[in-house]
């Protein structure tokens, strides 16, 4: 009977719960985080019941109506609210913003969904088949083959063309190669030749095993399988999935402990000709030199002859002018963008002020809601100790205290090492002025956040505002969707090419902030000896990231199209890249528009560059000719190449010749005068294509195109079609070192169809 009676006061309390739900809906209110109305209560449970309370009108008790009360990812809260009350809610003091709670889905190596890639019939994965029987060669550190991002289930059989081995050395063998990952190879020669020391903290595996973890994240972001419920202690949280997951990896460790030499560099690219890669993707790079010095371009140079892609890292000197590496015009080039994924740490401090800063520190509830600590700044002369060096942070003064420490000189992580064991509580990461805003966040040893240059400047004013500063951190997990994105990451280095100003570099952006991929169990998450954590995945942030997104897409290209050459691989990626973030706006660096030096073509797209509609291709003779045309000498030409040439007899002949690239890059050395560029489309679309130009004029230049019209017969016709640039007199040009624009030319009955080349014209007088 008691039973009887308790499951009908049950079902009548759904009842009444589902009548009242039919009114109610979940709202998000975002509030002030500095709220004026905030003083007036003693917490900010309080605070927020507070909004709730004024709102209902009826003396029900508010706390039944709030779901969230919100400290972290943002100031605010969740709660039910019928549609009537959200007017009067809306003009209450302190109430940014009221968000319908929207479903969303779990989610890591977030980026692939991030760039459009789903299982939406007719896009990007479906055309290549997930790249399936493309061969992706990463030269990096190498690869921890048991990590599950190279499970084979379900991969084809290897392909017959494949023609290299898994190299058997310390801890690896054989067996360690499946389907998924058919063959590794390590080169130590030039290593062991040129290392001083042979000692690290880290053992050094001599085989293909990573030793470091850059190599096994950059192998599976390029081709990785999937892999259900991965994340960083629950941080990013979802399936985990490569660019082109159906690709089969080879891997060839050329890095060790001190770096990556160019004499075991060469000989991996000398070996992966020969193997059979499809595509080779080299997260690394130096200084930029010379294309004749540049063992990366020579070798690729090679590989782009026999039909392989090469795509490489723009490296990380940003936002430095002029920083780009690896800018050889046969190298895909990539630069660095965000992802709209925040982790957001919270620095609360004492007077009532918040500053936002990421961490992906594996923090609980219980953390976020602790006590305020001291904060310590420590500034002890020239010991090292506001960048917090080893043995410079003196225990009596850091014990049980909030840490700040600049960055600079050494690993983030690293110094939260330090803070630890000097007896630190937690630790804030400030940014000095070389980094600004950038946000590239850690998996720290212990609670610690990192904050841009701006607040790093108002925490560093309230320590000397006080005698006893304090604040607490506030983890807020992981966040999507709320900024924009994609923008330029800070590090991603920059053009114009110092080498070779005549080819727009980088070639694309792609997503290098804070990407999720896999990782060593040798390891623990921040790559140092003392962490004693492990995982199957963790965050890095650089080209490097960037690098084998577009490795991936490269990828699903050739797999669509395996006849295609390695420039038309590349157009379709550039012609077909994105100038525009998720919002619609341009596509910032920093707080400005970006200009084509940090993005190149723009961000790339999947979807669209599996059908790009037209290509500009360039033949292995063409580079030659472009060669002769910047002046290179015919020994320098050689080293590059193998062709003896005569430079005289190819400019004799090809007196107006410019490279075929897709994007234009013009220079004019005086003021005054005119620049005339030649570029041949081929239709890859469909039949009885016509296409109309339409240009973006660059300020101070006038750009003339004949034809205006390009009109396609057939499939694989190609046209060509001449742009002159003319710079204007009267013009300010003196004080202009640089102005962009861009030719689009557009499909006239399908829209899909855009073929778009950024233009930078930069002046220089002698």
């Amino acid at each position: 009977m008691k039973s009887n009676i308790q499951l009908f006061v049950f079902s009548l309390s759904l009842y009444i719960f589902s009548l009242h739900a039919d009114t109610l809906q979940t709202f998000i209110i975002q509030l002030h985080p500095h709220g004026i109305t905030s003083s007036q209560f003693t917490s900010k449970l309080n605070w927020h019941l507070s909004f709730i309370k004024q709102t209902i009108s009826t003396d029900e008790d508010p706390s039944s109506r709030l779901i969230y009360s919100y400290q972290s990812a943002m100031e605010g809260f969740a709660a039910q609210f019928a549609q009537s009350e959200l007017e009067y809610l809306q003009k209450l003091p302190d109430v940014i913003s009221i968000r319908p709670d929207r479903q969303h889905h779990v989610q890591t190596t977030y980026s692939y969904k991030f760039l459009g890639l789903n299982f939406v019939k007719g896009g990007a994965w479906y055309q290549s088949g997930f790249g399936r029987g493309t061969i992706i060669g990463v030269l990096d550190t190498g690869v921890w083959p048991e990590s599950p991002s190279f499970n084979d289930h379900g991969m084809p059989p290897i392909p017959t063309k494949w023609r290299g081995i898994c190299q058997e050395g310390q801890s690896f063998n054989s067996s360690n190669c499946n389907r998924k990952l058919i063959g590794a190879r390590y080169f130590t020669k030039g290593h062991i030749v040129a290392s001083t020391s042979l000692q690290s903290n880290i053992q050094e595996y001599v085989s293909p095993r990573d030793s470091h973890g850059h190599g096994t994240h950059t192998s599976s972001t390029a081709g990785g399988a999937s892999v259900q419920m991965a994340s960083v202690f629950g941080n990013g949280a979802g399936v985990a999935r490569g660019m082109a997951p159906g690709a089969h990896i080879a891997v060839y460790k050329v890095c060790w402990f001190n770096g990556c030499y160019s004499s075991d560099i060469l000989a991996a690219m000398d070996v992966a000709i020969r193997d059979g890669v499809d595509i080779l993707s080299l997260s690394l790079g130096g200084l930029p030199v010379p294309l004749y010095d540049d063992s990366i371009a020579i070798g690729s140079f090679r590989a782009m002859e026999h039909g392989i892609s090469v795509i490489c890292a723009a490296g990380n000197n940003g936002p430095i002018p002029s920083s780009v590496a690896n800018a050889a015009p046969w190298i895909t080039t990539i630069g660095a963008s965000t992802l709209d994924r925040r982790f957001p740490a919270i620095v609360h401090m004492s007077n009532g002020e918040a500053l936002y800063g990421e961490s992906m520190y594996p923090a609980n509830l219980l953390m976020s809601r602790g006590k305020e600590l001291e904060l310590v700044y420590v500034t002890d002369g020239d010991t090292g100790s506001q960048y917090c060096f080893r043995g410079s942070l003196p225990r009596e003064k850091v014990h049980g205290k909030i840490v700040v420490c600049d960055r600079g000189v050494y690993g983030r992580a690293e110094k939260g090492q330090v803070v630890k064991e000097a007896g630190g509580a937690a630790m804030i990461l400030a940014n000095t002025e070389i980094n600004l805003e950038e946000d590239s966040v850690d998996v720290h040893v212990l609670p610690a956040t990192s904050i841009g240059f701006a607040e790093s400047i108002h925490l560093k004013a309230y320590i000397n505002s006080t005698m006893r500063p304090q604040a607490r951190i506030v983890f807020g997990g992981t966040v999507i969707g709320r900024s924009r994105a994609p923008a330029v990451a800070q590090f991603s280095a920059r053009g114009p090419s110092f080498t070779n100003p005549s080819i727009l570099k980088p070639d694309v952006i792609a997503p290098g902030v804070n990407i999720i991929a896999a990782w060593p169990q040798n390891l623990g998450p921040t790559g140092l000896p003392e962490d004693t954590r492990r995982v199957n995945f963790t965050v890095m942030s650089g080209t490097s990231m960037a690098c084998p997104h577009v490795g991936g897409i490269a990828a699903l290209v050739r797999s669509a199209h395996p006849k295609w050459s390695p420039a038309a691989i590349k157009s379709a990626i550039m012609t077909t890249a994105e100038v525009t973030d998720h919002s619609g706006k341009p596509i910032l660096d920093g707080n400005e528009p970006a200009d084509v030096f940090a993005t190149g073509s723009g961000q790339v797209n999947p979807d669209k560059a599996i059908n790009p509609g037209l290509i500009y291709d360039i033949r292995p003779d063409e580079y030659v000719n472009h060669l002769c045309s910047l002046g290179y000498k015919r020994s320098e030409i050689f080293s590059i190449t193998h062709r003896n040439v005569s430079c005289l007899d190819i400019m004799r002949t090809n007196r107006s010749f410019s490279l075929n690239y897709p994007s234009i890059s013009v220079i004019f050395k005086e003021g005054m005068g005119s620049k005339m560029f030649t570029r041949r489309l081929t239709n890859v679309g469909s039949p009885n294509s016509i296409y109309s130009v339409e240009i973006i004029e660059p300020e101070g230049v006038k750009v003339i195109v004949k034809p205006q019209r390009l009109i396609f017969k057939h499939i694989n016709q190609s046209l060509s079609y001449r742009v002159w640039f003319v710079s204007r007199k009267g013009t300010k040009t003196r004080r202009m070192s640089f102005t962009q624009g861009h030719l689009t030319w557009v499909h006239s009955s399908n829209a899909f169809y855009k073929v778009r080349s950024p233009i930078a014209v930069a002046w220089k007088y002698k």
